[in-house]
């Protein structure tokens, strides 16, 4: 629980109201109540701020004048960025301790620092180092040599196959899989032949990734996710890819091996990103694109046909088919009309 005057302190807000006043949740402005701080980030949802139980809000200058009569206002730049800090102090994480838990294996030669929290069921493998105030949650596996960073967090039933390196204060959701075998191999007339990736996968500081997100080992080279990176669930990241920094990749997009995006990027869902290509800094791609060449500028980026009625998208599949050989005909009618017209 915090007063409304720490809270503004904490946050570098004006305060508009009562700095005695005191919130212990975070809810929307339809759904809180006394005791509750709310925030607004659009002006199409100023109408319920006239009728917000909650005891303070998180707004905009601008948006100001709309908060009824009791409600208590911080006025910040950015609301929605205010509300995650507000909600993350507002719901820290719990304290396992430390220790190791009864049922943990742990190799003699693995080191696991003594502020660390080792789970139920867990298997830390010969040469791991476990870092000060991690915590591994139960069902984790932390393979040969891995390393894991000052502060790391693997929730549960999380793999970190051999020689994996994550830098400090990393969250891994449920289910990940860090450093499996890439997809790698030789045909020998008609059989596929296994090449071994001989690769590490190296992530850095305070990268979050979501459940059952996999991240495959380089293939000779490694895999690297810099620093600030935020993947969603059931991303693919295939061997030798390479993420820029504080870039955020949506669930269910696939990253074909040695693709290289760069910093600040962002990725809706759905994306599919062709292998070997390079991807600039500062570029967003729209959910459900592909990707298949290298892009060179900043900017926005989409691709796919839009959603519409089955028989119009049988048309127009017949068309699309047709489209060299329309392009080729209006080219001769051009030619033609221009030598009509000489």
């Amino acid at each position: 629980m915090f007063s409304l005057a720490e809270l503004a302190e904490r946050l570098g807000a004006r305060l508009e109201g009562e700095g005695g006043c005191r919130v212990s949740r975070v809810a929307t402005l339809t759904s809180a109540g006394e005791g509750d701080i709310a925030f607004i980030t659009h002006k199409r949802y100023r109408s319920q701020l006239a009728d917000t139980r909650a005891t303070a809000v998180l707004l905009r200058q601008a948006d100001s004048e709309f908060v009824r009569d009791g409600v208590h206002s911080l006025v910040v730049e950015d609301p929605y960025l205010a509300y995650a800090q507000v909600a993350r102090w507002l719901n820290p994480e719990p304290d396992e301790g430390h220790g190791v838990h009864p049922s943990a294996v742990v190799d003699p030669t693995a080191d696991v620092h003594t502020s660390a929290w080792v789970g139920p069921q867990c298997v830390i493998e010969a040469g791991a180092v476990i870092g000060a105030d991690c915590r591994i949650g139960p069902g984790c596996v932390v393979g040969r040599d891995a390393v894991i960073g000052e502060g790391g967090r693997l929730v549960a039933n999380v793999t970190l196959c051999h020689g994996s390196r994550i830098g400090r204060r990393v969250l891994i959701h449920p289910g990940v899989v860090v450093g499996a075998d890439g997809f790698g191999l030789a045909n020998d007339q008609g059989r596929w032949v296994k090449i071994p990736q001989l690769g590490r996968v190296v992530i850095g500081d305070d990268v979050d990734i979501g459940a059952n997100t996999t991240i495959d080992r380089g293939a000779i080279d490694d895999t690297v996710i810099e620093d600030g990176v935020k993947l969603d669930n059931l991303v693919q990241v295939a061997h030798n890819v390479h993420i820029g920094a504080h870039s955020a990749i949506a669930g269910c997009t696939g990253i074909a091996g040695s693709a290289r995006i760069g910093r600040h990027c962002a990725l809706g869902g759905g994306v599919g990103i062709v292998g070997h290509l390079q991807i600039a800094d500062h570029v967003t791609v729209t959910g459900m694109s592909m990707v298949s060449h290298t892009i060179t500028e900043p900017g926005v980026y989409s691709s796919g046909t839009p959603l519409q009625e089955n028989a119009k998208w049988h048309r127009n599949y017949v068309r699309f088919k047709q489209l060299d050989d329309m392009a080729r005909r209006l080219k001769r009618l051009e030619k033609q009309l221009a030598k009509n017209t000489e």
